[in-house]
């Protein structure tokens, strides 16, 4: 059986060794920013590139680099989600023991800081839905079971640990129906596995 880790994000591991659980944990007040409405209706509008004004001068390309290795953590995107055009929304690294839905200590760190934003003034007046997501790798049963288990697992977290009111919470398994990064069959993706969180409004 293989490990499937779930994100609310991108999960660790780029290059060389895995991050730490504060690498990985966004701060409540990015949280906010990306869950409340006007951050799903930003993420529904594509503005047209604006040409530029007669005479103005084109930069010459830059010549190609050489890719270089960074030593910096790499930064979970919350904005890499598959929620529909102008649904606040986003995705967070969680993860889970292999094979299992119980719940790593950074995991918990992501959920700490996740319940802090739900429960602030700008979030307490709306419903939320929380998504499993996985990658392809294993069967499609195994994952959709799995990814129900962790997002009622990350749901119960938040309101037993939290006092998240259960009514502002629905938790849904997707499995690999819903793919960030499409890929073939039997591929490891990380940035699949994941767990999103869906503002479902008022």
């Amino acid at each position: 059986m293989r490990r499937i880790a779930m994100l609310l994000g991108v999960v660790a591991g780029l290059g060389g060794g895995a991050a730490s659980a504060q690498d990985l944990t966004p701060g409540v007040q990015s949280l906010i920013d990306s869950l409340q409405p006007e951050a799903g209706l930003r993420r529904g509008i594509r503005l047209p590139a604006q040409p530029a004004p007669a005479g103005t001068p084109v930069p010459a390309a830059p010549a190609p680099s050489r890719p270089v290795a960074s030593a910096a953590p790499p930064v979970p995107d919350l904005t890499a989600t598959t929620a529909p055009p102008g649904v606040a929304a986003v995705s967070l690294t969680v993860n889970f023991a292999t094979g299992s839905a119980r719940l790593t200590p950074q995991a918990e760190a992501v959920l700490d800081n996740l319940a802090r934003a739900l429960g602030s003034p700008q979030l307490t007046p709306f419903r939320f839905r929380v998504e499993g997501h996985t990658d392809t790798v294993g069967s499609r049963a195994l994952n959709q079971t799995l990814s129900e288990q962790r997002a009622a697992a990350v749901r119960d977290y938040l309101v037993r640990r939290h006092g998240v009111a259960p009514a502002r919470l629905e938790a849904v398994g997707l499995g690999e129906q819903q793919p960030l990064v499409p890929t073939p069959e039997e591929t490891a993706e990380p940035r699949n596995r994941r767990v999103q969180i869906l503002n479902l409004g008022g």
